[in-house]
């Protein structure tokens, strides 16, 4: 069952419980995914499905992040609830430490020194997480490493 079917199953077990936000939230999903296949002009994959998914979820911690920012803690938590739906359809989220190993062997095999060496480090590094950690929250952490 891929990503869409999946997505139309749980709407429909959302509309039966009555549970509003993880209703309106997985048709935004639904309709995201049309899109991005509209604009393909053919099905997508997987994969592609994980990006518009990813995409969803970095959107909603940057609302949540500009939110708090602003004292509107009442749209905050709008935001919170529907990355907690959104989260339930990505795969396990890497911990610092997992990332930080990551990144402690790609800089070992890229023999990167310095600040200068981020993108070595990067390009490395993102293909292994990509979809498992934020990419903010790699580079942050290689940044650190090689200052």
């Amino acid at each position: 069952m891929n990503m869409l079917d999946k997505l139309t199953d749980e709407m429909k077990s959302a509309m039966k419980s009555g549970d509003k936000i993880k209703l309106s939230t997985i048709r935004q999903l639904r309709a995201q995914m049309k899109d991005a296949q509209i604009a393909k002009g053919d099905e997508l994959t997987e994969e592609e499905m994980m990006a518009v998914l990813n995409n969803a979820a970095k959107k909603r911690r940057e609302a949540i992040k500009l939110y708090e920012q602003g004292g509107r803690d009442e749209l905050a938590e709008n935001e919170k609830a529907e990355l907690a739906v959104i989260e339930t359809y990505l795969p396990q989220q890497l911990s610092e430490a997992e990332i930080s190993d990551i990144i402690d062997k790609a800089i070992a095999e890229t023999g990167a020194a310095g600040p200068s060496d981020l993108g070595k480090v990067m390009g490395k590094i993102m293909g292994q997480v990509r979809g498992r950690a934020d990419g903010k929250l790699v580079q942050q952490l290689v940044r650190t490493k090689l200052q």
